[in-house]
């Protein structure tokens, strides 16, 4: 085939770490429903405040996956 097609998620992924787990918790779950994914945009990165402090961070993504036989 010479072609593929691609349909786009939006994702959300949390963390209290940093944003590389945001980013790769959101990955990991989508990926236990979601085959076929081959690419993920960061468009927005957040955080919670707690005392001052990062209580969380967040990340929105766009990932694309592959629609199956195309």
């Amino acid at each position: 085939m010479s072609h593929h097609t691609y349909k786009l998620i939006d994702l959300v992924g949390s963390s209290p770490t940093s944003i590389e787990d945001a980013i790769s918790n959101a990955l990991a779950e989508a990926s236990k429903s979601v085959k076929l994914m081959e690419w993920f945009e960061v468009v927005e990165t957040r955080g919670h405040i707690e005392d001052g402090k990062v209580g969380h961070y967040q990340v929105i993504l766009k990932v694309g996956f592959r629609i199956d036989h195309s």
